[in-house]
């Protein structure tokens, strides 16, 4: 455990923006660059990384739905739906956390960002749009304004039932290992259901937040959220949080994806090579 010392919550501080940061560009709720950092960097023990990086998942999340619902990225109807599954799985995950070692939660976290980095970096060139106002988005689809296309497109949602047993699954991860869900529902959104990466990204934020809700409660009964150090990397993420919502504005999707599959990358490699 850390002793409270102003160098820790200012490292903590910074760990939170660039989390935000890159959390909010993606979709990802944040979780995915904290944990590792927290458990690699500044040696925190694993379940409470993953209860501090619960706590900021709900901060990302509330910034950027705030910011995308005025721009019809949020797709609700979607959200909702999937979200009774994503619910459910993260209330399981943050049960089954506590019968599970650190070095599996470890193992795990590498397995999970590895193929959630090769599904995106098959669909580099796929945008899930079409270019037409006019065209039906059917029942669970939508339509926003895309600065690449410089109109308003259309995208529809296919696969239904693979989504809701992807979003229990991320459920389950998001209590397990506090990254959010993000890192399997974006690309699975995105690569299988049709839905073009800012509208997963934006719909994955508004979901990650009351998935994380669900787990953080299991975790805080268990005296496993440091108050101090959530606070403090919570002010970071709110800061970041809101650079990165205006980042993404500005960014091609290609780009975003291939910096989503990189990070994913790295933080997979860096999990399998950390000694246990």
């Amino acid at each position: 455990m850390l002793a409270i010392s102003p160098l820790t919550a200012l490292l903590l501080f910074a760990a939170g923006i660039g989390a935000g940061l890159l959390g909010a560009m993606l979709g990802l709720g944040g979780g995915v660059f904290l944990v590792p950092f927290l458990v690699l960097v500044l040696h925190v023990p694993i379940r409470l990384a993953v209860g501090i990086s619960l706590a900021t998942v709900i901060a990302t999340s509330s910034v950027v739905t705030s910011g995308r619902l005025g721009q019809s990225l949020v797709n609700l109807r979607l959200g909702m739906l999937l979200e009774v599954a994503t619910t459910a799985g993260g209330l399981t995950g943050g049960i089954v956390a506590a019968m599970l070692s650190a070095s599996t939660l470890q193992r795990l976290f590498g397995a999970v960002t590895a193929l959630s980095a090769l599904a995106m970096l098959g669909r580099l060139e796929r945008r899930n749009v079409i270019v037409d106002a006019g065209a039906a988005p059917g029942r669970l689809g939508g339509q926003f304004f895309e600065d690449e296309s410089n109109c308003v497109v259309t995208y529809r949602v296919r696969r239904i039932p693979l989504a809701m047993c992807v979003s229990f699954v991320a459920g389950s991860v998001s209590s397990l290992l506090g990254v959010g869900g993000g890192i399997l529902k974006v690309p699975a959104l995105n690569v299988w259901c049709g839905v073009p990466l800012r509208a997963a990204a934006a719909t994955s934020a508004f979901m990650i937040g009351v998935t994380a809700t669900a787990g953080a409660v299991i975790y805080y009964g268990r005296g496993e959220i440091v108050p101090w150090m959530a606070a403090s990397t919570v002010i970071g993420v709110l800061a970041g949080s809101r650079a990165g919502f205006l980042l993404a504005a500005r960014a091609r999707a290609k780009w975003l994806k291939l910096l989503l599959a990189g990070i994913l990358l790295a933080v997979s490699v860096l999990m399998f090579v950390r000694p246990r």
